[in-house]
């Protein structure tokens, strides 16, 4: 079962116009959550993401898009598909309702929940190889428009492509600045020595749920140094560790950049504060 329009539709039952302007002009945008026994993770935090990006996009927010409504309708949706006592991955899409051209006809919006399950409650750390490259075909361009989570993903799809084509797990994008801003799916963090790095939203780097609780936990713990600042393609290989996060995996590490291999040990730590955190909502 799915939620289109806040009615719950069997999936192979459920349809979009082809003049939905998500599809047309990618007029749209989307929250990826991960639930756990009936629990949302850090809802809050989506819910406001949500309501910037919709705002961002000059989106008319419905009056009755309350924290407390559209976590119910989330949730409702959960126990339907028997995912209420495990785990689940949620996606909340707004699209603008369709009519005009670039420019649209009305700034009302439509929604979409989809559910799938989850293999695990909570993060686990994925210790197999992991090697990641470049991809400099496109530019991510910097600014508030790119933190965001709209459907216009042609970049993280072509980078997709590069990575399989060539045997990667992953991408790191870069700006037009030639900055490294995030992976392909997630933000990036860098560990040297006792320094944390993590690319700024400045940069164009998506304001990431998990980036926003780590760097919660990182500024509690003495011994590590917190920089929101731009990272170079050539700091990549002076790094001790590099690994990426978002709110499905959690931490993924990078074992591999080019001819440098990395270790992960502050990745390990910090995923098991970053499990408490989640645990405690």
């Amino acid at each position: 079962m799915i939620n289109l329009d806040g009615n719950l539709v069997e999936e192979n039952k459920a349809s979009l116009s082809i003049t939905n302007r998500g599809f047309a002009y990618g007029d749209a945008v989307f929250e990826t959550i991960r639930v756990i026994s009936g629990k949302i993770m850090f809802w809050e935090d989506h819910y406001f993401r949500l309501m910037a990006s919709m705002r961002i996009m000059r989106m008319e927010i419905p009056a009755n898009f309350s924290p407390e409504f559209l976590e119910e309708e989330i949730l409702d949706l959960v126990k339907e598909n028997g995912l209420d006592t495990t785990a689940a991955r949620v996606k909340f899409s707004a699209y603008r309702k369709e009519g005009g051209y670039y420019r649209p006809a009305t700034r009302e919006i439509g929604f979409i929940i989809t559910t799938e399950e989850l293999a695990d409650a909570f993060y686990l750390l994925n210790e197999e190889d992991y090697e990641v490259e470049l991809f400099k075909d496109h530019y991510i361009t910097s600014g508030l428009f790119s933190t965001i989570k709209s459907n216009n993903r042609a970049i993280n799809v072509l980078g997709s492509i590069f990575a399989s084509e060539n045997g990667y797990e992953n991408c790191f994008l870069i700006n037009e600045k030639k900055n490294v801003v995030e992976a392909l799916n997630g933000n990036l963090f860098l560990v040297k020595g006792d320094k944390i790095k993590t690319p700024p939203l400045t940069d164009g780097a998506l304001n990431g749920i998990t980036r926003k609780k780590l760097l919660e936990i990182i500024k509690t713990i003495p011994d590590l140094t917190l920089e929101e600042t731009s990272i170079s393609p050539f700091e990549l290989q002076k790094a001790d560790e590099l690994f990426i996060t978002n709110v499905i995996t959690g931490i993924q590490p990078i074992t591999k950049y080019r001819k440098k291999k990395f270790e992960n040990k502050i990745a390990k730590d910090l995923l098991s504060k970053l499990n408490v955190k989640a645990r405690l909502g």
